[in-house]
């Protein structure tokens, strides 16, 4: 059964693969770094980080502008006002360089928005004053066409 084990771990293409797969039969980290001959931080980084994507994933299925928060993690204000957001919570949202985040300032805080909590956080603002049963498209659609008709019809 072990070298069957050892056999499976060997086919598998990263430490991290490894790490994961021990952790899942329940084997301690300790253990772990001590089977694959690594150090203890490389498997908790690994598995915290995994823990955290989970997390985050979890509550980016929650509503919206909601308070539930799977991380939090202290940050220093850097040479003229930047921050670094955490790898963990890169990775989690799917974040790289370059990516657009909306910010604003909510009860003393400051919020970070992708653009995908962002839409689905003013889609929700506007169903709040949508009346039920309509279609806002449809009603958009149907004014430039009657617009359209005037339009035509003056000239």
């Amino acid at each position: 059964m072990v070298a069957a084990r050892r056999h499976l771990l060997d086919e598998l293409p990263t430490k991290s693969a490894k790490i994961r797969a021990l952790a899942a039969e329940g084997v301690p980290r300790a253990e772990i770094a001590r089977r694959l001959d690594i150090r203890y931080q490389h498997v908790r980084n690994v598995l915290e980080r995994d823990r955290a994507k989970s997390a985050s994933s979890k509550t980016n299925e929650a509503r919206p502008g909601s308070s539930e928060t799977a991380l939090s993690v202290k940050v220093r204000l850097g040479p003229d006002g930047r921050t670094i957001i955490p790898a963990t919570f890169r990775e989690a949202l799917g974040l790289k360089e370059g990516d657009v985040l909306f910010a604003r300032l909510e009860g003393g805080e400051i919020v970070l928005l992708t653009p995908r909590a962002a839409m689905l956080r003013a889609q929700e603002i506007v169903r709040r004053y949508a009346p039920a049963g309509v279609s806002l498209v449809d009603e958009l659609i149907e004014d430039r066409r009657r617009e359209a008709e005037r339009e035509s019809e003056d000239g």
